[in-house]
């Protein structure tokens, strides 16, 4: 047994020394390989350095150095930025928690990320360290490290407690009182931060970045001189963005000392936060500029300070508007002071800039709000200003510069104290002029009745009754408009005045529209009787006395009158022909009316009178018993004129021609053809009863009977009733009892709806409706009278119905009466009348094809006044604009500026700074605006869209502020028109998303 346990132990012995001396084979090859991949670890080639590692951790059965292996591998993913490294090291810490490297995998992981800069990622590795396993001086860097990634993480106060402790560390402390005092200075405790900042002693970190920060401190601390000298200091050796921020620094300690001129150098090389300035910065610039004098740069910089709502930019914007004076760019200058004067952050500089604001609104002119409104508001903003005498004489010439004459009287009416009578007196005199030439008579006489109430200027007083008398004219107010007319003459001052050169020519209108011929003829003569008269009125005058000396029968003196017009060049020359014709005939020159007759029709052959001469040459050489050239005369009447009035009188005088030769059924004939083509008229009446006499001569009676059946407008009437009737309605009339008259006619039209004076009865109802302004009531009257277009009232009673309808801007209704009226209209007038309004209508129905069409008739009509050319080219230009033809529309609107006044002068004087625009000419396009904003604020819609045009004339001019200003202010105000807000924000948008690309302050998407 013993020698078998000896047997056995050298082989139990062998075999544990045989697997001895493997295991050492083993655990040497693998310390090897763990040595050779540490080498290399320490080296930085971690990729070769892990695959070693990996396999030593796979193959070991050392339990320390698969530990290790797996430690450095963890650490060389972490090194190599492998997905899954955390992973990895969070297995090792898992798998060896007893291994002496697990406090150092969470200090070396942390470490790493640290000195990468990745903070964020050390901090995650820093908060699984433990703290007591490291040794004093591990500790030390610990503290630092965790606190600067805390610092660098934004979580300041935690930051603090860390690098509180290592202070006094001679590695660490310089760079912790650094980080610490820049702490303060972040959180503005400058005190803190320079106490810190006293306390570094690494000269290192003294250069690098001490000055820059203690420059931007004692900048803030108001120490503006220490501030320079460090931020100079540290100029040289700063990087690009520090040496922006410095320039800042030495820039607006400058300003702070009052050293502009060393100020602007180092203003405008700071490049702005990320690449743009904001609303101080252009301010600091701008002032600095100013205070050197140098406003065109100033305004420059103030320009772009945009929608500032800070005391900053209420000075801006009041030296903006200082440097605008300076440069005589007064309308910009407005807009600068309003805008200052709307801000309350300094209380005088508001009041000043709204003074400012006042003055130049008086001025130039205010597209805004009434000039008046503005001044009235400084006064009751500032009761007990020293400049409020100034102000109220201002307040006075406003009503009259401004032209809002409107807002003017409104005011004035509601604070009736406040301004002299003599004020009064002017601004109701202007409001009626205006309204006179807007063709509103009613309110022009109310208010220069107004002004006559108040008269103390006596040059005033006249030019209110004169102009009140052209208004009662023109209301057929006539025995009104001889009683203005007379007071104008009976002023002393009306030599001076312009409208004295016509006043007889106008009274003796006045009385010839009354039928008080005596006197018409007296002031005719007067008026032609004067040298310098136009030509035109001249002519006019000579013509109207003509008819005035015709119609009291003084027919020699009619021909010696007619003579004259026709000796001049004026128009109506076939009138004075045809009247002269007709003198011929009452002084028993039968032969000299057929031959002044003969040469009318050959030589006017287009004359509205050419249907009246063919009836009295027809008339006469029946008269002269040349029968067979009567007739023929009647003929041609009958042939050429088919539409005339005559015709049914011409049909008559040849049946009566033939009846009295014997020539019965001829007769019968023309008076059948009365009865059937003109029915209900005077004429076929008659033309009933002469028949009745043929029939009765030829003996058919019954077929006359059987013929009159049939008529229904021929009605048993008692004539006499009839007769009687009317007549009481006509006395009431002449004796001036409007309203009696009016119930006289009213009743005559209820009992003879067909009777004998219908046509009368229903026209002269409708000129007293008409004349009390009650139109409505006056239209179907006219309407009656203009369908009977035989009738001799026919053409005004149709020329009335049209302006009716016009009047309520129903051009749809006005039409079709309107084309009548140009088709039937013997006086040239109603014609043009009737054309210049087809042409509007047209226009509003959209065709403009027919509206260019009128506009051109019109135009080709000799001696029509400025206001219907104006009219005309306002059409053209319109549908140009409408149908894109600029040329044509900027040559219409050309003419217009010419000639035109209110809405349309507005209007045209609009597309002239519009086409100016887009020309790029800019300034003069803004010229335009404003003297429409000075001499057309009433027309407030043309106002806003003038504002929008010079705000892309500003913009385009690089004014950025002028354009956002006025845009912003244009939304404010002008909300009543939503095609004009839509076009402002638009523009405001772009504008506001271009300078906030420079600018930090502007904000694009606040509008």
């Amino acid at each position: 047994m013993h020698n078998k346990m000896t047997a056995f132990i050298p082989i139990f012995i062998g075999m544990v020394w045989m697997g001895t001396a493997q295991e050492s084979k083993i655990y040497t090859h693998a310390q090897k390989e763990f040595q050779d991949a540490l080498t290399l670890y320490n080296n930085e080639q971690y990729q070769a350095a892990q695959t070693i590692f990996q396999k030593v951790k796979a193959t070991t059965k050392d339990e320390e150095t698969a530990a290790n292996s797996a430690y450095y591998e963890a650490n060389a993913a972490v090194r190599l930025n492998q997905q899954g490294a955390d992973r990895l090291m969070e297995d090792f810490v898992e798998k060896y928690p007893t291994s002496t490297k697990r406090n150092s995998a969470f200090a070396d992981v942390a470490e790493y990320y640290f000195e990468t800069g990745k903070y964020p990622y050390a901090l995650k590795w820093y908060n699984k360290v433990d703290q007591s396993a490291l040794s004093r001086g591990e500790m030390d860097k610990f503290n630092f490290n965790y606190g600067y990634s805390l610092f660098s993480s934004k979580k300041t106060k935690d930051a603090e407690k860390y690098l509180e402790k290592v202070t006094n560390s001679p590695i660490y402390g310089s760079q912790a009182k650094y980080y610490l005092g820049y702490i303060s200075y972040q959180e503005d405790d400058y005190e803190a931060a320079n106490e810190r900042f006293d306390q570094i002693t690494d000269q290192n970190v003294l250069e690098e970045k001490l000055s820059y920060y203690q420059a931007d401190m004692n900048f803030k601390l108001g120490k503006f001189e220490e501030a320079i000298a460090l931020a100079k200091k540290q100029l040289a050796k700063s990087d690009r963005t520090e040496v922006s921020e410095l320039n800042k620094i030495i820039g607006e300690s400058y300003f702070n000392l009052k050293q502009y001129d060393n100020a602007i150098p180092y203003l405008a090389e700071y490049k702005g936060k990320r690449g743009k300035w904001n609303n101080t910065d252009y301010y600091f610039l701008g002032y600095c500029y100013y205070m050197q004098g140098d406003y065109a740069n100033a305004i420059a910089q103030f320009n772009k300070i945009i929608g500032g709502t800070n005391s900053v930019s209420q000075n801006a914007y009041y030296h903006l508007a200082e440097c605008y004076l300076k440069q005589d760019q007064k309308q910009e200058a407005l807009n600068a002071f309003r805008n200052a004067s709307q801000m309350e952050f300094t209380p005088e500089i508001q009041k000043d800039a709204f003074l400012n604001y006042a003055r130049l609104s008086y001025e130039v002119g205010n597209a805004y709000e009434p000039v008046p409104q503005v001044i009235t508001n400084y006064l009751q903003t500032y009761p007990n200003d020293t400049h409020q005498e100034e102000m109220q004489t201002l307040l006075v010439d406003s009503f009259i510069t401004s032209k809002n004459f409107a807002g003017a009287m409104e005011l004035l009416e509601n604070n009736k104290g406040y301004a002299s009578k003599e004020t009064y007196q002017k601004v109701a005199y202007y409001r009626g002029i205006e309204l006179f030439m807007d063709a509103d008579y009613i309110g022009a006489s109310e208010n220069l009745g107004k002004s006559l109430s108040n008269a103390v200027d006596i040059t005033f007083k006249a030019r209110a009754s004169y102009w009140k008398a052209e208004a009662d004219y023109l209301l057929n107010r006539f025995a009104d408009a001889v009683s203005g007319f007379t007071s104008f003459k009976q002023n002393p001052n009306t030599g001076l005045i312009v409208e004295a050169k016509d006043v007889d020519y106008d009274l003796a209108y006045s009385y010839f529209k009354q039928k008080e011929y005596t006197n018409a003829i007296t002031y005719f003569n007067a008026f032609t009787n004067q040298s310098g008269n136009e030509v035109e009125k001249q002519n006019d005058g000579f013509l109207r006395l003509g008819d005035s000396y015709f119609v009291t029968r003084k027919y020699w003196p009619a021909i010696e009158t007619y003579n004259k017009a026709l000796a001049l060049s004026g128009p109506e020359k076939d009138y004075a022909s045809y009247q002269k014709a007709m003198s011929y005939g009452f002084v028993g020159r039968g032969a000299s009316k057929i031959e002044n007759l003969e040469l009318f029709v050959a030589q006017y052959s287009r004359s509205s009178l050419k249907d009246d001469a063919l009836f009295e040459l027809g008339n006469t050489y029946v008269n002269d018993g040349q029968e067979t050239k009567g007739l023929e005369a009647y003929d041609r009447l009958i042939k050429e004129y088919r539409g005339s009035s005559l015709v049914p009188q011409a049909l008559m005088r040849q049946g009566l021609v033939h009846y009295n030769a014997n020539r019965n059924e001829e007769a019968l004939a023309k008076y059948k053809t009365v009865v059937r083509d003109y029915p209900k008229t005077q004429e076929a009446i008659q033309a009933v009863a002469s028949a009745k006499l043929v029939y009765v001569d030829l003996g058919r009676v019954n077929e006359y009977a059987n013929w009159v059946r049939d008529l229904d407008f021929v009605e048993v009437t008692d004539t006499e009733l009839d007769n009687a009737s009317f007549e009481a309605a006509q006395k009431q009339n002449r004796d001036g009892n409007v309203d009696a008259a009016i119930r006289g006619y009213r009743n005559y039209i209820t009992e003879f709806s067909n009777g004998l004076h219908a046509v009368d009865a229903n026209f002269s109802l409708a000129q007293l409706y008409f004349g009390k302004a009650d139109k409505e009531a006056a239209l179907p009257h006219y309407k009656y009278v203009a369908d009977r277009s035989a009738s001799e009232y026919a053409e005004q009673a149709l020329t009335r119905v049209c302006e009716v309808y016009i009047g309520k801007q129903d051009y749809i209704t006005a039409v079709p009466y309107l084309l009548k009226l140009e088709n039937q209209a013997n006086i040239q007038q109603n014609r043009t009348f009737a054309q210049s309004n087809l042409m509007k209508g047209f226009y509003q129905q959209r065709d403009y094809a027919k509206t260019l069409a009128y506009a051109d008739k019109v135009l080709s009509t000799p001696s029509i006044d400025d206001r219907i050319k104006s009219d005309a080219q306002i059409m053209i230009a319109r549908s140009a604009i409408a149908t894109n033809d600029i040329s044509k529309a900027r040559t219409a609107y050309g003419e217009v500026l010419k000639i035109a006044s209110g809405a349309t002068a507005a209007e045209a004087l609009y597309y002239d700074a519009y086409f100016k625009n887009g020309d790029d000419d800019y300034e003069s396009s803004n010229i335009s605006v404003q003297k429409l904003a000075k001499d057309y604020a009433t027309y407030k819609e043309w106002g806003g869209r003038g504002l929008v045009l010079m705000a892309k004339n500003f913009y385009a001019l690089g004014d950025a502020y002028q354009a956002t200003y006025i845009l912003d202010s244009v939304i404010a105000n002008f909300g009543q028109y939503p095609e004009i807000i839509a076009d402002a924000k638009a523009e405001l948008a772009i504008i506001k998303s271009k300078e906030s690309q420079s600018n930090s302050s502007v904000d694009p998407n606040q509008n």
